[in-house]
């Protein structure tokens, strides 16, 4: 599936995507609040700015994803892979991080705590 086909199918109000291939798909500033990608992969996407809140992502493959400024509030990310992913400024108020995997090269907003989140941390 490409962004385009996803976005059209979104606005048509459909909004349950599990296990899709969307890998190093361009979705940047796209609109998608309440989509469920549960299980999708992800790894390689352009999420930056993209508003993505109540969003389900849980055990999504977010591997060197882009989600720089991606407003992702309220969004379950539990289990997801998040090995190398760029969360700089993203929203992750009231987001579900538990069990969601980073490494090294995650790159997080300056303050926040991957384990007061409750993220497993694998090392190389």
């Amino acid at each position: 599936m490409d962004a385009e086909e996803l976005m059209r199918r979104y606005a048509a109000g459909e909004k349950y995507f599990p296990a899709v291939n969307l890998s190093r798909i361009k979705l940047i500033g796209a609109y998608l609040p309440g989509i469920n990608l549960w299980g999708a992969n992800l790894s390689g996407a352009n999420l930056a700015k993209a508003k993505l809140w109540g969003a389900d992502l849980s055990r999504a493959n977010l591997a060197k994803a882009n989600l720089t400024r991606a407003n992702l509030s309220g969004v379950k990310l539990n289990e997801a892979n998040l090995r190398g992913a760029k969360l700089n400024h993203a929203k992750l108020y009231g987001a579900n991080l538990t069990g969601a995997y980073y490494d090294e090269s995650t790159r997080f907003s300056r303050g926040f705590d991957p384990i007061s989140s409750n993220m497993c941390k694998l090392e190389i």
